[in-house]
């Protein structure tokens, strides 16, 4: 089994870095592993098309370069993506929209594997991240285990009941969402609205005195410092579809003005 590089550096402390994906093509996650600047791709499921085969090819390129890779999983089907995402090599789960601390646990348990000390879901399963072998093995048993469990908290009902979902067992890190939470409370785009980043400030603090490390999902490396200063140690930066679009509408609005005075 391949290690999880993505746990390593949680269970040792160290700070983490990824970058996050629409796109299916393996090369965009090649592109990412010859940086070398990161430890994993976020592949935003939940924001885009995608096939199980693309699932296995994601990890795949992923593993050419030793990073890990994480998911990000729509509320529905929670289970069975984040099942099969595992099966094809994803080291880590994020899930949207998790409302309660009982949703937080039904989230756990799909990652765990299904044994009376862990207690999840998660049974065994003749996939990628087992082959040539049928999967009952102790090495597989620990690689669900080591699974790294990310909850979004983007709704109002998760912060009313934060301090319950950041107790329960297994939840590893959480993300906080702001488009969902100004939406969830009627200020729709507010992302940056004083009420919305006070929230946010009052989510990552309660996290980091509970143990449960906080991500900031940045634009920019500038960005990070705001988080730094809170104690964030890690992130997520830049999204690929973002990145081509800057770049088409600044370089596109470039050579048109030139054009134009010339």
């Amino acid at each position: 089994m391949r290690k999880n590089t993505f746990r390593e550096l949680l269970s040792a402390g160290k700070p983490t870095i990824g970058t996050h994906i629409h796109s299916t093509w393996p090369s965009v996650v090649e592109a990412v592993g010859h940086a070398g600047m990161f430890d994993y791709i976020e592949f935003v499921a939940e924001y885009g098309p995608y096939d199980l085969h693309d699932l296995d090819n994601i990890c795949r390129a992923a593993e050419l370069h030793n990073l890990s890779s994480m998911i990000k999983v729509d509320q529905v089907p929670r289970q069975f993506v984040a099942q099969r995402a595992i099966g094809s090599g994803f080291q880590s789960v994020l899930f949207a929209d998790v409302y309660t601390a009982e949703e937080a646990e039904e989230c756990v348990r799909c990652v765990k594997p299904s044994t009376p000390e862990a207690g999840g879901t998660h049974g065994v399963a003749t996939r990628r991240i087992t082959y040539m072998g049928y999967g009952a093995s102790e090495e597989y048993v620990q690689a669900l285990d080591d699974v790294v469990t990310v909850l979004m908290i983007e709704k109002k009902s998760a912060v009313d009941n934060i301090e319950a979902i950041l107790d329960v067992k297994g939840v590893d890190m959480i993300q906080w969402g702001p488009a969902d939470y100004a939406l969830n409370i009627g200020k729709p785009a507010a992302m940056r609205d004083p009420e919305v980043k006070a929230v946010e400030r009052q989510i990552i603090e309660l996290a980091l005195k509970k143990g449960v490390p906080p991500r900031a999902e940045i634009n920019s490396f500038e960005d990070a410092s705001y988080y730094l200063d809170l104690g964030v140690r890690h992130f997520c930066i830049g999204t690929d579809i973002m990145i081509l679009y800057q770049w088409f509408k600044n370089n596109g609005a470039g050579i048109r003005k030139l054009l134009e005075e010339a």
